[in-house]
């Protein structure tokens, strides 16, 4: 059932937003140099590597440049129109193109880089025995997550102590609680999240 929606639900949104995806495509090739799409390594079911799909919001080989994490509301690293992308999670939409490949849900713990995944201790690797999604409770508790990092001296350090292991505690818990019903509850959380809106 978690399957079929997952094709339904991303197939309906992709042809839905067809127009706005492709001018969010026009608006990167026209203010930066480089690729529409941009890919990377994560990990997925039983500990599998994928490239996840997003579009591009940095400048060229950004990561050789900095961190594997994106650090404030201003890194230098970002493109004028990825500033407004990720602000909106717009960037996040090419991802609906892995759930219909089978490597992502609608819902589910955020993919991580093999490098983090490492760290991993036997029981946060249990998230690994679903498929990664899109958006999760973790995601949205730590949407500023960027700006939590910003003032710190060790931004990479901060994530993997104290991040990472409140985010992995809350995949763990969904991977044992979770539901259809419960899964349109974090989607319907996402959309308000995004817009602002508060919800209880």
């Amino acid at each position: 059932m978690k399957r079929l929606f997952d094709i339904l639900f991303s197939l309906t949104l992709l042809i839905l937003l067809a127009p706005i995806l492709l001018l969010i495509s026009i608006l990167i090739k026209l203010t930066s140099k480089g690729p529409v799409i941009f890919k990377q390594i994560r990990v997925g079911k039983s500990n599998s590597h994928f490239a996840i799909y997003k579009f591009r919001t940095m400048i060229i080989d950004a990561e050789k440049k900095g961190l594997q994490l994106t650090v404030g509301k201003r890194d230098p690293r970002v493109t004028s129109i990825g500033h407004i992308l990720r602000t909106f999670k717009l960037d996040e939409l090419p991802q609906f193109l892995n759930v219909l490949k089978g490597e992502m849900s609608v819902v589910g713990p955020r993919p991580e880089v093999p490098k983090y995944v490492e760290l991993y201790n036997s029981e946060q690797q249990k998230i690994l025995n679903i498929r990664p999604g899109i958006t999760d409770l973790a995601s949205l508790k730590f949407i500023n997550e960027s700006e939590l990092m910003q003032d710190k001296a060790d931004p990479e350090s901060f994530y993997i102590s104290d991040i990472m292991p409140i985010k992995l505690k809350i995949n763990l818990d969904y991977l044992h609680n979770q539901s259809l019903l419960f899964d349109l509850k974090i989607i319907l959380f996402t959309f308000l999240k995004i817009l602002g809106v508060k919800y209880e």
